[in-house]
This record gives C-alpha cells, sequence and structure tokens, in this order.
C-alpha cells in the first residue's frame, strides 16, 4: 500500500474541512430558512442544534478516523464488524449525491459563463427569471431527453475541475483550499457592501437578525434549523472520515471542530445578509424563497437586474455572484468525491489515485442524466430520498453504533487528547451522541414522513410514481443493502488470497 497522505499543516486541515461544509446550502438555502422563520428566530435555533448536535458529531467522526487512519467504510468496522455496512451506506449515499451535486456546479459555471446576458436586462425581472431554463431547455418533468451542448461542455469542465482538486488526495486539497476558501468569503463581503449601501436595505437586515418571538411555536422551525445544521457540516457523508483520517497525532479535535462549525455558521450569516440586503434594495423580500435552485437561478437573476441602470455593472454583479457560488461550490463537490474514493481504497488496498479516477469516471457518467431536459426533475427526486431520507438514517445508525455500542469515553478521550484552550466535557458529548442527536434525527425523520404520506398520500413533487420508486425508493435501497453486496464482494476476494485489515481501537 500507498504511504497515507497527510494534511501539511493544522491550518490546512481547518481550511479544508471548512470548504467541504460551506457549500451551495450556506448561499442559498440558509437565507431562505431564516427568511421563512422570522430571521433572527431561525439563527437562535440553528444555533442551538449546532451546539446540541452539530460540533459533538463533527467532534466524533473526526476523532475516530484520527484513530483508525481510516475511511468511513473500515472506521464503522473499527467500532464493531456488524456496523460496517453502516459505513457503506454513508459512502455509497455519498456517492449518489456527488452525482448530481456536480450537475448544479455545471449550471453554476453555467450561469457565470452567461452572466453577461444580464447587461442587456436591466429592469426586465421576467427576461432575468428566464436565463436558465432557456439555457439548460429543462422541462421541469420528467419529460425531454434532449442534452444542451453548453451545459454538457460545462459538466466536463466541472468534472475536470473536481479530479484536479484530488488529484493527489489531501496534498493537492491542501493546495486548493488555500484560494477556494478564501475567494467566496472575500467575494461575498464586496457583495455585502453594495447591497448594505442600497436603499431599503436596512429593512432586510433587520428580518435577518430581529428574532420574531411568536416563530419558536412552529414545529416546522426546529425540523428546518436542525436539518440546516446537519445537511451544512459534511458529517455522516464519509467526508470527515477521509479528512479526519489524514490528520496527525498532534491535532486538537475539540478546538478544530468549534472553529469549523463556527466559520460555518458565519459564512452563512454573511451570505445571508448579502441575500437579504441585496433583496431589500430592490424591493424584493418577499421573494425569497428556501429552495436553493429557484433563490439562485430564478429569484436572484431578477435582483440582479435591478440592482442600478447600469447593464455593464449588473452584468459584473452577476459574475462575481456565480463565481462566488463556483468557489463554494467546488470544495464541497471535491470533498465528497475523497471522501468516497477514501473509503474504498482504504477497504480493498488499493491506490487512492486509481479509486479517484475510477470513482470521477463513473459518477460522471450517471450525472449526465441530470443535465438532460428532465435533469432537474430527476435530480429533484434523487436529491429528496438521499437527504430526508438516507442522510438521516446513517446519522441514526451512527450515534446509535458509536454511543450505545462502544465506548463512548475512549471517543472522548481521542477528541480530547491534544486540548488546551477547551475540552469537551463528557456531559456535553454524550448526552448529544446518545440521546439528543438521535432523538433530533428521529424526530426530523418521522416530519419528513408525515409530509410524505400524510400529507402528500405517499408522492413527492407531483411526479409519476414509476420515478418516484426508480429514482427514489429503489436509490435508498442499494444505498442500503451496499455493505452487505460488499460482504459477498470480500468473501469472493478472499478466496483469492485477499486479506482484511485488523481495525482495532489501540489505548
Amino acid at each position: 500500500m500507498e504511504k497515507r497522505g497527510m494534511w501539511s499543516s493544522r491550518f490546512t486541515f481547518i481550511l479544508a474541512a471548512i470548504g467541504s461544509a460551506v457549500g451551495l446550502g450556506n448561499a442559498w438555502r440558509f437565507p431562505g430558512l431564516a427568511a421563512k422563520h422570522g430571521g433572527g428566530t431561525f439563527l437562535v435555533v440553528y444555533l442551538f442544534a449546532m451546539l446540541a448536535m452539530g460540533i459533538p458529531l463533527l467532534m466524533m467522526e473526526i476523532s475516530i478516523a484520527r484513530k483508525f487512519r481510516k475511511g468511513a467504510i473500515e472506521s464503522m468496522r473499527g467500532i464493531g464488524k456488524r456496523w460496517e455496512p453502516v459505513g457503506w451506506a454513508a459512502t455509497s449515499n455519498a456517492f449518489v449525491i456527488v452525482c448530481y451535486y456536480s450537475v448544479v456546479f455545471a449550471w453554476v459555471i453555467l450561469m457565470f459563463i452567461n452572466s453577461w446576458q444580464f447587461g442587456g436586462m436591466t429592469g426586465n425581472s421576467e427576461a432575468a427569471s428566464g436565463v436558465f431554463f432557456n439555457l439548460t431547455h429543462t422541462t421541469g418533468a420528467i419529460d425531454g431527453t434532449m442534452i444542451p451542448g453548453q451545459v454538457l461542455l460545462c459538466l466536463l469542465i466541472a468534472w475536470g475541475l473536481i479530479f484536479f482538486c484530488i488529484r493527489n488526495g489531501a496534498n493537492s486539497v491542501g493546495k486548493v483550499v488555500k484560494f477556494t476558501v478564501f475567494a467566496p468569503v472575500v467575494l461575498l463581503v464586496i457583495m455585502a457592501i453594495k447591497g448594505c449601501t442600497m436603499p431599503g436595505a436596512l429593512d432586510g437586515i433587520k428580518i435577518l437578525f430581529v428574532p420574531d418571538v411568536s416563530a419558536f411555536s412552529d414545529p416546522s422551525l426546529w425540523v428546518d434549523a436542525v436539518g440546516q445544521v446537519f445537511y451544512s457540516l459534511s458529517i455522516m457523508m464519509a467526508i470527515m472520515f477521509a479528512y479526519g483520517s489524514y490528520l496527525g497525532d498532534d491535532a486538537d479535535v475539540a478546538m478544530d471542530a468549534v472553529i469549523i462549525a463556527f466559520s460555518d455558521m458565519a459564512i452563512s450569516v454573511l451570505s445571508g445578509i448579502v441575500m437579504f440586503s441585496t433583496m431589500g434594495g430592490t424591493g424584493m423580500l418577499d421573494q425569497i424563497t428556501d429552495s436553493g435552485i429557484a433563490t439562485a437561478f430564478i429569484v436572484y437573476p431578477q435582483a440582479i437586474v435591478n440592482l442600478t441602470d447600469i447593464g455593464w455593472f449588473n452584468a459584473i454583479f452577476g459574475a462575481i455572484f456565480y463565481l462566488m457560488l463556483i468557489t463554494l461550490a467546488i470544495d464541497s463537490a471535491f470533498s465528497i468525491v475523497e471522501g468516497v474514493s477514501a473509503a474504498i481504497a482504504d477497504k480493498f488496498h488499493l491506490k487512492p489515485k486509481t479509486v479517484t479516477i475510477s470513482v470521477c469516471a463513473i459518477s460522471g457518467v450517471i450525472s449526465i442524466l441530470f443535465v438532460s431536459q428532465a435533469g432537474l426533475a430527476w435530480l429533484d427526486i434523487v436529491d429528496n430520498w438521499t437527504n430526508q431520507i438516507n442522510l438521516i438514517l446513517i446519522g441514526i445508525l451512527e450515534c446509535v453504533a458509536i454511543g450505545w455500542t462502544f465506548n463512548l469515553r475512549k471517543v472522548l478521550d481521542e477528541v480530547n487528547r491534544n486540548a488546551k484552550k477547551f475540552k469537551a466535557p463528557y456531559w456535553w458529548f454524550a448526552a448529544s451522541v446518545k440521546f439528543i442527536a438521535p432523538v433530533m434525527l428521529a424526530g426530523l425523520f418521522i416530519w419528513n414522513m408525515i409530509v410524505l404520506f400524510g400529507q402528500n398520500g405517499g408522492s413527492y413533487g407531483g411526479y409519476p410514481i414509476w420515478a418516484q420508486v426508480a429514482a427514489g425508493w429503489i436509490v435508498s435501497g442499494l444505498v442500503f443493502v451496499s455493505g452487505f453486496i460488499a460482504k459477498i464482494v470480500v468473501k469472493q476476494k478472499k478466496k483469492k488470497g485477499f486479506v482484511e485489515d485488523e481495525v482495532v481501537w489501540k489505548d
């Protein structure tokens, strides 16, 4: 086996983890949820959820991977052989996610390339809202097989960038994140300054930060806040296992996890300032939506063309916005691939670069489905099942495995091994992993099932049932049986001399 790659420094690891955690959801879903739930009210509940669940689970995954020096599959096997399928489920689900996340990345590249079009649309909101649909030719339904050449080209560019960033694992990632983490912050600050200097911007800022006390009683607020924390920190997706496995023995996991989580929240709030000030300045506060696709590709273009009466300035501002989204998307995209490839390479003793090439090639071919005219509909279905069902169940299973069948004090000792300024207390860590996190996730899952079956009669989005079964339930089934299929493969390989690693927690 090749010598395992390691982060060149603590700073590099923190940047890479922040880059993975901070993605498109920070820029478009976080502001939308804040608008939906009374602004400051959502911020308060989000902070609570991050402290009660997000940070402890982040510490848990990073520390376990650092201890075993393995990706998600082998790390979960180290917790207990019967839990290896959970590691496979996390890895398989991440593979499915990157197949369509790469397409969203491609759409952002497409909008960046075509942002010059906004220059000729000053004040024409209707024309601006149609740019995305005109470029992608999407039908929004399970209908249409044509693949626009420009979109396919952007998908190839997206995959080329993803592979370039992770071609040498931790080494190449470490070099890339020094640019891709700071670039979106700089671009967000530029947009925030512009937004805050517009008339009416203060109205938007007030909505973002002033709590609406009456909103605390809305159960959907708590569900959305818990969900946003859970999805935003890149946990349960094999990513933090991979990144944690490249950490040195001197890493301060406790403090690093706190820095990563609060950096993620800070960039979300900065994105909120950009969105609320810009929408306030253009008189579009009532148009902010919690749907990321709609916000980025329909609503925000309308705001762009209404920023000023100067067309070329609006076009430049649009380019800055989509460049910011590119820098946010790329870190998250390549971190998902790295989580998948590291886990598989560790399991089967393969060269990481070979696995990375294979993962990019296979998922790249699959992703072509999502750039067809029906691609947006297929993406919507797959995204709903991978996030609203699979990811939550994986999170519950991880909490049960580590919190209830393993010695949690050993994990906490690993978290606090080099702690100096901050040590995670046992009562907080144990309460979160054993009780709060699984209960919150179970509540989130039950809520999603009530919405799906109780309110919508078992149907999602009005799509044909056969499409929901194919892209939803069957994909979910494959994710959770992947570990058992892998066991059969390993059994066959053992007959040819393959030997599994012994993964043991050594005190």
